[in-house]
């Protein structure tokens, strides 16, 4: 007797499950057997096109895909997943303003849509409203407190604004909510790098290339992080790597070229950058290594007419300047020489290559040239600036340098400073304003250990009528913060992450409470197919990611 044809819900569901086990070509055929079933109603036809749609952005099959979220969205026009994954599409062909308008359509029907929140904060990335792309990944993140994809987008928010520090705790956040997130621990490392906290970036690198290691950027950055250092042995087999990876990263071939120079390993050296240069004639960073290798083997003259490309090409990179000024130190023209260490310094605060060459020339590095903000401390703290950042200082502490990072326009100004008692003793909280954003005011907390001189935390205490919740029981420190997570620090000292770029030897261990839910990649576009409301039996929910 021969079998009874599988029903439509039961092809859909064998559908389904070939694409979470990424066998979307099968998917495809299951969708399409089971959309040939006439008596369909709308909202279930709807449902299964937009999964169908989903497979067909698996393929590559771009106009498939958007015949199906069209025509689903025409069956079912409440259905607001199915706008959510349009938009998705329409970001990756490069078009941030359509998709825009489906995040909006879809955040319309479904408010409380957290992903896309932060799929529309990807969209407003790529426009460059950085700061409006902050607020949607809050939003987001206030949805799913502990999913690592918008804590993880709105840390490269920070980082583009040159907050390192808010971009630290978020991807902390990011890598607490999934500890084999790769791309985590690389964005972290990168903003580490940032504040020229080099051991631990490598630290986070050699995590990320454990969970992703055929990933050529994590190469990349661990190799500078050993450059930085001075390992020249580990970078060069970085940089190998990664140029393996990769054979047309213009950079990898730059950065190991450099150190083959730095290891006076000449014709290596040119050889890797000459190769930098052929795959990628505009990049000012491999023409100013160049010009670098050409001083250290005497050419002088090649290496001015390198160094003036890279001026042209690349007028904001600081390690143009500090190669620029290496050529005008060993011609012997010191003040010349001095100004472009300042502009680097300038350009990249702290920039450990730039401080050095000051001191043997005897010029004080820009960290020690800094000034204080008068009127901005309280008790005998004070806030002094360096370059373009703030930091909380107090001669009773020596050892400790609080970063005043400013989330909002304006100075930073101590508010309040603390000293805990029993069982906490040790332990202080420094208060500031972090800046106005619209009508609101900012408030953080820093949460420091002043007898081992850590920087514990900063955590976001206050914007405008909203405050943090904080709780200190038993040897812990728990923060339910502003922007959306609550964060819990063990002030006993341990062996776990610090949340903070910490100072000094000792870390704490720290976790995160909230639900963990895999729907999205770091920067957003995840693709989604949940069930619409008006159907009876749901199908499977599925997050799948565009950007791998």
């Amino acid at each position: 007797m021969a079998a009874a044809p599988a029903e439509p819900a039961q092809i859909a569901e064998e559908g389904a499950g070939a694409l979470v086990r990424g066998e979307a070509q099968a998917a495809v055929y299951n969708y399409t057997e089971a959309l040939k079933d006439t008596a369909l109603p709308n909202d279930r036809r709807a449902a299964i096109l937009n999964d169908r749609g989903v497979a067909n952005v698996k393929l590559g099959q771009t106009r498939q895909a958007f015949e199906d979220f069209n025509l689903a969205a025409q069956l079912f026009p409440e259905f607001a997943a199915v706008y959510n994954n349009r938009g998705n599409l329409l970001l990756s062909l490069g078009l941030p303003k359509e998709a825009i308008k489906d995040f909006d359509r879809s955040l319309v029907l479904a408010p409380g849509y957290a992903a896309a929140y932060n799929n529309r904060a990807g969209a407003l990335m790529r426009l460059g409203q950085t700061e409006d792309a902050i607020d949607d990944y809050t939003k987001s993140v206030k949805l799913m407190p502990a999913n690592p994809a918008p804590l993880s987008g709105r840390g490269l928010a920070h980082l583009k604004l040159d907050r390192p520090q808010a971009a630290i705790r978020d991807f902390s956040r990011a890598v607490r909510a999934d500890a084999r997130f790769a791309a985590g621990y690389r964005n972290r490392a990168e903003a580490k790098l940032e504040v020229e906290s080099f051991d631990e970036a490598i630290e986070d690198l050699s995590r990320a290339i454990a969970f992703d290691p055929n990933h050529a950027e994590s190469y990349l950055l661990r190799g500078r992080a050993y450059l930085s250092v001075r390992n020249m042995a580990s970078a060069i087999k970085d940089f190998s790597k990664a140029a393996e990876l990769d054979p047309r990263n213009a950079e990898a071939f730059a950065e190991r070229g450099f150190a083959y120079a730095l290891a006076e390993v000449n014709e290596e050296a040119f050889t890797d950058l000459n190769k930098a240069i052929e795959i990628d004639p505009r990049s000012g960073l491999a023409f100013a290594y160049r010009a670098h290798a050409y001083k250290r083997s005497g050419q002088i003259d090649v290496a001015l007419r390198d160094i003036e490309v890279a001026q042209k090409l690349s007028p904001s990179v600081p390690e143009v300047y500090w190669v620029r000024a290496e050529i005008e130190e060993a011609q012997g023209q010191t003040e010349q020489a001095i100004a472009d260490l300042r502009k680097a310094q300038e350009l990249r605060p702290g920039y450990r290559a730039a401080g050095e060459s000051l001191q043997r020339l005897g010029a004080a590095p820009q960290q020690a040239e800094e000034r204080e903000v008068a009127g901005a401390g309280v008790d005998t703290w004070r806030v002094v600036a360096r370059g373009k950042r703030f930091f909380a200082m107090d001669d009773r502490y020596a050892r400790l340098s609080v970063p005043l990072e400013m989330l909002g326009s304006g100075q930073p100004k101590l508010l309040e400073w603390q000293i805990k008692e029993a069982p906490f003793q040790g332990i202080g909280t420094l208060r500031f304003f972090a800046g106005q954003s619209g009508k609101d005011d900012i408030e953080m907390i820093a949460v420091v250990d002043f007898q081992a001189g850590v920087v514990v935390a900063v955590e976001p205490h206050k914007q405008g009528a909203k405050v943090a919740t904080w709780s200190w029981d038993a040897g812990k420190v728990t923060v339910a913060s502003v922007d959306g997570v609550t964060d819990e620090f063990d002030l006993r000292a341990g062996a776990g992450d610090a949340m903070a770029g910490a100072v000094g030897g000792r870390r704490y261990t720290t976790t995160q409470t909230g639900a963990w839910a895999p729907w999205d990649s770091p920067l957003g576009g995840g693709f989604e197919q949940p069930a619409p409301k008006r159907v009876k039996k749901k199908s499977k929910t599925l997050f799948d990611l565009l950007f791998n």
